[in-house]
């Protein structure tokens, strides 16, 4: 009798702890929007600015990353992706000058690509069996979620006894500390005969004329939009537009007494959700199509966006939308990941997934740009949501034309 593959092996574990000590440091940045601004007296557009960058570097570092994963070894481009990432980090420590931090921040989304889900999830793909593939992306994913839990209220913490250049500092430690776990992440080359006799070039082309490939990345898009958006202004907004915390409820009796402090708490209970709404996503995409669970994930997070901006902002409402929000957050990550897995094979999976992540990351830069400009321009986040309500829906419908079936690839 055959045992069945385990679903936690050393690569997995591996990688689930350097995406979640990654993206624990790259969702605090919206915590440090306030006191950036405020110790420079900069406007609010400055420092979105730079974190907008550091999203679109992200962005074009994925599939260079994912490229040389392939070509030179997992294990080489993550080791690159954290000495990018702490140096961008160090370098930002010392900025004083909005145009500073904003070039800095192209290393930091350089690292954020070398040591996040382009690379990590193709090396957990490589390493998991078909039957655990769908459940191993979605685990991986969750622990992206998981850093986003303590992150922001790390960072929170930090600046209490610190000065944000401090914390810097030693989110930079943390990241470097990663390289030490590079010895159990070695993954099998899992790929057909005919996979591994294709070039990149092949692969690359197959993809690009399947319609299918551009409605993933055009529906990609609005996922990063939303999600960076949120994670660089969610915490100000709140901080800025939310009532009051009443004496003796259960946020106070937390510790929760200020709407800064709730700003900071919501996007770690958005991370919170989402650990079990992309685990479920994972379970799900098993068993249905990836296809129509994606549409759905799009259509709540719509629905979900413009019945909170319609509503007046509560410490409830922003508890609500933060549960709600984050159980759809990352969910649409492994089953995008998945789906390129499925449509185009694991041999450039790392590369394929990369170009897609690119469209998030067009989205993630507009995200965070546009909220920073129109509330300089406007005093409000109200326009920019509504911009985010419009792209949810269009990724909604966009992926229901998808063809689910794989390509076949030469003999």
């Amino acid at each position: 009798m055959n045992k069945s593959a385990p679903l936690f092996t050393p690569v997995l574990i591996t990688g689930c702890i350097i995406v979640m000590i990654g993206f624990s440091i790259r969702a605090s940045f919206g915590v440090f929007q306030i006191p950036i601004a405020t110790e420079f007296n900069w406007l609010r557009s400055d420092f979105s600015l730079a974190i907008a960058i550091q999203n679109l570097a992200w962005g074009i570092g994925q599939p260079i990353f994912g490229a040389v994963a392939e070509k030179v070894g997992d294990r080489k481009a993550i080791i690159l992706g954290a000495l990018a990432y702490a140096a961008g980090l160090i370098l930002s420590a010392g900025a004083t000058l909005p145009i500073q931090h904003q070039l800095y921040e192209v290393l930091v989304g350089f690292g954020i690509a070398g040591t996040g889900f382009g690379v990590i999830l193709a090396v957990v793909g490589r390493a998991s069996s078909d039957e655990n593939r769908s459940m191993s992306l979605a685990i991986a994913t969750a622990a992206g979620s998981a850093g986003q839990v303590f992150g922001a209220p790390v960072a929170e913490f930090l600046l209490q006894s610190m000065s944000w250049q401090n914390v810097f500092l030693w989110f930079a430690a943390a990241i470097l500390a990663t390289l030490f776990l590079l010895p159990f992440m070695r993954a099998p080359q899992v790929a057909s005969k005919a996979e591994l006799q294709e070039s990149m070039g092949t692969i690359l082309g197959r993809a690009f004329r399947d319609p299918s490939y551009t409605m993933i990345f055009l529906g990609f898009f609005s996922c990063g939009y939303q999600l960076a958006f949120v994670t660089a202004h969610f915490p100000a907004f709140v901080a800025e537009s939310c009532g009051p915390i009443a004496g003796g409820t259960f946020l106070a009796g937390m510790g929760i007494n200020s709407t800064s402090a709730l700003g900071a708490a919501a996007i770690s209970l958005i991370g919170l959700a989402n650990i079990m709404g992309t685990l479920l996503a994972g379970y799900l995409g098993k068993r249905y199509s990836k296809k129509y669970l994606l549409a759905s994930i799009y259509a709540a997070r719509t629905i979900v966006a413009a019945w909170f901006i319609l509503t007046p902002m509560t410490p409830l409402t922003v508890i609500v939308f933060s549960i709600v929000m984050g159980s759809l957050w990352l969910a649409t990550v492994p089953l995008t990941s998945g789906l390129v897995a499925h449509l185009y094979g694991l041999r450039y999976m790392g590369t394929l997934y990369g170009i897609v992540f690119f469209s998030h990351q067009l989205g993630s830069f507009l995200g965070v740009w546009l909220g920073g400009k129109l509330y300089d321009i406007y005093g409000t986040y109200t326009y920019v949501w509504w911009v985010g309500v419009g792209v949810g829906a269009f990724s909604a419908l966009v992926h229901l034309p998808i063809k689910e079936k794989r390509t076949v690839l030469a003999a």
